[in-house]
């Protein structure tokens, strides 16, 4: 189980079977010291299921944004959060947390972004090692950035490289360095990326890209934060953190075989998973007011939105999410006459065939994941807990997917 609070990240270790008191006094199996914990806070109980069920803390449990009154019991799955006054419990995913010690929150709907924001303020301050997912265009860069900005190695390198692009030799060259004369050409030494951003970050893009060949290279140095430059007798001590992200499900791909076990766990101390922006049409209004001050800046003219224009904005289903919308009013600036940008300056496509095209690709999902959960749920016998820990989601979640598609809850 991690837990994190205020300037805190720990892990502690689950046993098979077993009841857990969890609170801030010093008989608490697992003791947390933060002063929104109760000395005996909450129960943790791991058998078949696992359960927690609040003790009567004064600052309230709190399990998929739902208060837990005193004596009430909730199951969780892997991925649940339990958040205990200020400080957020994320059961690990896996057999047992000592196998694989990676925590993924799992966000409510209508509340993710939030609870995004408030784990990475959580987890910045510290040298964890963070697993940023999202669809292309998310801004998962700009999180990298951020994680950075509120660390303690703000003052020091952020070092952005793109696994899609590594080559042996680059490893080589460029990541590691060498030492004069240990090829031809090598007429000095050259410290090498990773020697150079000692004491800052190392953000790691689209690492689901990275070759399976070059994968053990770079467990090597997360394992013993060390680098050997070419033609070096002895490696060379490196303080980095690693930030990495990637449009790409790698516990599925660690699965298929195309992903290292081991570098998946090294690498995803704590995920952030990052919504799409069709999951936060709040935003759309706010981020086209900030990129329409940059396009303003850059052409000189004050501009505006019309209102026709920000609702067929709102209506869109940006596939390209951030990075999408940003082109859109980059575009509609360079393209209107004047300074209020109307519906036509957008160019984007007519909502019928937008809804055509983005509805067909839509029902093939609905499709494909009503058919999982009917066959998992078969494949459990009924047994929801143990169905959504077999998919991958919350028991919470679970049940929304039931009602959606009209399936009859099974009695469990």
């Amino acid at each position: 189980m991690r837990v994190v609070g205020e300037g805190l990240v720990d892990l502690f270790a689950l046993p098979r079977v077993g009841d857990l008191v969890i609170g801030r006094g010093a008989e608490a199996d697992i003791r947390i010291d933060d002063a929104s914990i109760s000395r005996k806070h909450a129960l943790l109980s791991i058998g078949p299921n696992v359960r927690i069920k609040d003790l009567g803390g004064a600052n309230g449990t709190r399990v998929a944004d739902r208060a837990l009154e005193p004596g009430e019991w909730a199951e969780l799955s892997p991925g649940e959060v339990i958040d205990l006054g200020s400080v957020m419990l994320i059961l690990l995913r896996g057999e047992t947390a000592l196998e694989s010690p990676v925590a993924i929150v799992r966000e409510p709907e209508g509340n993710a972004m939030a609870r995004v924001e408030r784990l990475l303020e959580r987890v910045a301050p510290g040298d964890i090692s963070v697993l940023i997912q999202g669809e292309t265009g998310v801004g998962k860069e700009v999180f990298a950035e951020r994680l950075h900005a509120k660390s303690k190695r703000v003052g020091r390198p952020l070092l952005k490289l793109n696994c899609g692009g590594f080559t042996e030799a680059l490893l080589d060259s460029e990541l590691f360095g060498h030492e004069k004369g240990s090829f031809t050409g090598a007429d000095k030494a050259k410290p090498g990326l990773l020697e150079m951003a000692d004491g800052g970050s190392v953000f790691l893009d689209e690492i689901g890209e990275l070759p399976l060949g070059l994968q053990a290279r770079l467990l090597r140095v997360l394992q013993d934060k060390k680098v050997q430059r070419v033609g070096a007798l002895e490696p060379r001590a490196i303080d980095v953190r690693f930030i990495s992200a990637t449009n790409r499900d790698l516990a599925a791909e660690v699965t298929a075989g195309r992903f290292r076990q081991d570098l998946y766990y090294r690498l995803n101390g704590v995920t952030l998973s990052i919504p799409s922006l069709r999951e936060r049409g709040g935003e759309i209004a706010g981020l086209t007011r900030s990129f329409l001050a940059e396009a303003s800046t850059q052409t000189g003219r004050t501009l505006r939105l019309s209102r026709a224009a920000l609702a067929r904005l709102e209506q869109h289903t940006w596939p390209g999410n951030i990075r999408e919308l940003k082109n859109v009013i980059d575009r509609a600036a360079l393209i209107c006459p004047e300074d209020e940008i109307d519906e036509e300056h957008l160019q984007l496509a007519p909502l019928a065939e937008a809804a055509a095209s983005a509805g067909s690709l839509h029902a093939d999902v609905e499709s494909l994941e009503r058919r999982r959960i009917v066959e998992t749920l078969e494949s459990c016998g009924g047994n929801q807990t143990r169905a959504a820990q077999k998919l991958g989601i919350s028991r919470g979640t679970l049940l929304a997917r039931l009602k959606q598609f009209g399936i009859t809850r099974p009695r469990s």
